[in-house]
């Protein structure tokens, strides 16, 4: 009997529209847990979520019945909706319109979660724009920076 098997690990970064501060103590959690449930509802298993103030990772596997494109879609959109109706401070949330999606290895697993686990500290030393650099960098991807702060 023929199988189609896949096993594709992402970690998506993308930040809040102009990178206002808005994710921040008393709806962190509940955000990321969030966000773990719609990439779950998609079977897109997630792995480890989290962020800081002004942006989000997460590392998840890629079911083989969505696009990456349809993920980041819903994952937005969905989580978007909801924040707006926790507390009335969150009227105005919005997501930027980009994301970067980058792949990963299975022995690397490890390492990007205790990643996403320590962004809080991360980010006493490095702004999200100096981290999103850097993985570009690291990845190889060409960019226009006009386009990569929307």
């Amino acid at each position: 009997m023929p199988q189609s098997l896949s096993l594709v690990y992402t970690h998506i970064v993308f930040s809040t529209k102009n990178r206002v501060k808005l994710i921040d103590e008393p709806i962190q959690h509940r955000l990321f847990e969030y966000l773990g449930g719609v990439c779950k509802g998609l079977e897109c298993n997630p792995l480890k979520v989290g962020g800081y103030l002004d942006h989000v990772h997460i590392l998840c596997t890629l079911s083989r019945k969505i696009t990456q494109a349809k993920l980041l879609e819903e994952i937005k959109k969905e989580s978007s909706k909801w924040i707006k109706t926790i507390d009335s401070k969150y009227q105005n949330f919005y997501w930027q319109n980009g994301y970067g999606s980058f792949s990963v290895n299975p022995s690397e697993i490890d390492k990007v979660v205790k990643y996403i686990q320590n962004q809080e500290e991360h980010h006493k030393k490095r702004t999200f724009q100096d981290e999103y650099m850097a993985f570009l960098k690291e990845y190889n991807i060409e960019y226009d920076e006009r386009y990569v702060w929307d």
